[in-house]
C-alpha cells in the first residue's frame, strides 16, 4: 500500500514523497545503529535507512546456453588446476629428491593455489546455477578476507621464492648454511602468516560503512572498488587505507623480486660457459614467468591509472589471475624442470626417463 506524506522543508517549501507502508525489501533491515556521523549525514539527503544483508553478484551475465558453456569451461579448469597444483603438492612430499628448500615453497606455492582458486571458483560455479545469485553480507566479506589474504600470501611466497633463487645463484657456497630446513619453514610461516594479518583492517573499515542500497554488484567476487560504490556514503579514509594497502602489498614484494632478480641477472652475465649461463637461467625462467603472469593482472587491476576500467574488462581481468594463472603455475613449472617432471609421472603412475 502507498500513502502520500508531506515533508516541510527549512523555507517552508513542501515536498510530496511516496512511502512503502506494506511492504518491505526482503534484502534489508531498518538500521539499529549507525555511526552518528553517518546519520547525520544520511538525513541531510533524506534518505531511508537501510542496512543491506546481502549482495546480487552479476557475474558473467548471458543466455542459458551461453551460461552452461561458461560453466562447463570454469568448472574444466578448476578440475585441472586442482589436479595440476595437487600433483605438485604430492611429488614433493613423496619424492625424497624434492626435499630441498625451493622444492619445498614450490610444495607450498602450489597447496596456496589450490587454496586460492577454492576462494572464488566453487562460488562463482554457484552462482552462475543460481537464479537469484546472492551472497550474504557476512559471506561476501568472509570471501573479501579469504581472496585478498591468500592472493598477499602469494605475493610473498613468489617473493621468498626469488630470495631462494638469489642465493643458490649469487652465493651458492653459503647458501647450504643460510637457507636451511629450519630457517625455510619459517619463512613459510612467516609467509602464511604475514598473508592473513594484512587485510582485517580494510574489511572491518568497509564492513562498516553504512549500505542502505542497491545492493547489485557487477562483478563475480566481493571486490573492494564496487563494494565501496554500494555505500551510502563516500569514504575516502576507506578509499586511501585500500589503496595503500595494494600498493605496498603488490609493489613491495615485487621490488624485493626485481632486486633479487637484477643481482642475479648480473651474477649470470659473468658466468664463462655459456652452458652454465643457460642453467641458471633456466632455473629462473619458470619463476620469472609466474611472477609475471600475476604481477602484471594484479598491477592492472589495482594500482594502474586504468583501474577505473569498465565492469565487463575487471571481470576479465580478475579472472586471469584468480583462476587462469593458478592452472599455468603448475605446467610452467613442471614443465622446465626435469626433476619435477620425473617426480610428478611417478604420481601420476607414467614412465620415467632413464636419460
Amino acid at each position: 500500500m502507498l500513502q502520500n506524506t508531506q515533508l516541510m522543508g527549512p523555507q517552508s517549501m513542501h515536498m510530496t514523497i511516496k512511502i512503502k507502508s506494506l511492504a518491505k525489501p526482503t534484502n534489508v533491515h531498518y538500521l539499529s545503529w549507525v555511526p552518528p556521523v553517518f546519520l547525520t549525514a544520511l538525513d541531510s539527503q533524506n534518505r531511508t535507512m537501510y542496512s543491506v544483508t546481502e549482495f546480487v553478484l552479476l557475474g558473467f551475465p548471458g543466455s542459458r546456453e551461453l551460461q552452461s558453456c561458461f560453466f562447463s569451461l570454469i568448472l574444466l579448469l578448476y578440475l585441472l588446476t586442482l589436479l595440476g597444483n595437487g600433483a605438485i603438492v604430492c611429488a614433493v612430499k613423496w619424492d625424497s629428491r624434492l626435499h630441498t628448500p625451493m622444492y619445498i615453497l614450490l610444495g607450498n606455492f602450489a597447496f596456496l593455489e589450490i587454496w586460492y582458486v577454492s576462494s572464488t571458483v566453487p562460488n562463482m560455479l554457484a552462482n552462475i546455477l543460481s537464479e537469484t545469485k546472492t551472497i550474504s553480507f557476512s559471506g561476501c566479506f568472509l570471501q573479501f578476507y579469504l581472496f585478498f589474504s591468500l592472493g598477499t600470501t602469494e605475493c610473498f611466497f613468489l617473493s621468498v621464492m626469488a630470495y631462494d633463487r638469489y642465493l643458490a645463484i649469487c652465493r651458492p657456497l653459503h647458501y647450504p648454511s643460510i637457507m636451511t630446513g629450519k630457517f625455510c619453514k619459517t619463512l613459510v610461516c612467516v609467509c602464511w602468516v604475514s598473508g592473513f594479518l594484512c587485510y582485517p583492517v580494510p574489511i572491518v573499515l568497509i564492513s562498516h560503512l553504512p549500505f542502505c542500497g542497491p545492493n547489485i554488484i557487477d562483478h563475480f567476487v566481493c571486490d573492494p572498488g564496487p563494494l565501496l560504490a554500494l555505500a551510502c556514503i563516500r569514504s575516502p579514509s576507506a578509499e586511501l587505507v585500500c589503496y595503500t594497502f595494494n600498493s605496498v602489498i603488490i609493489f613491495g614484494p615485487f621490488l624485493s623480486i626485481l632486486g633479487s632478480y637484477t643481482l642475479v641477472l648480473r651474477a649470470v652475465l659473468r658466468v664463462p660457459s655459456a652452458a652454465g649461463r643457460m642453467k641458471a637461467f633456466s632455473t629462473c625462467g619458470s619463476h620469472l614467468m609466474v611472477v609475471s603472469l600475476f604481477y602484471g593482472t594484479l598491477m592492472v587491476m589495482y594500482v594502474s591509472p586504468t583501474s577505473g576500467n569498465p565492469a565487463g574488462m575487471q571481470k576479465i581481468i580478475t579472472l586471469l589471475y584468480s583462476a587462469v594463472t593458478p592452472l599455468l603455475n603448475p605446467l610452467i613449472y613442471s614443465l622446465r624442470n626435469r626433476d619435477m617432471k620425473d617426480a610428478l609421472k611417478k604420481v601420476l603412475k607414467l614412465p620415467v626417463s632413464q636419460s
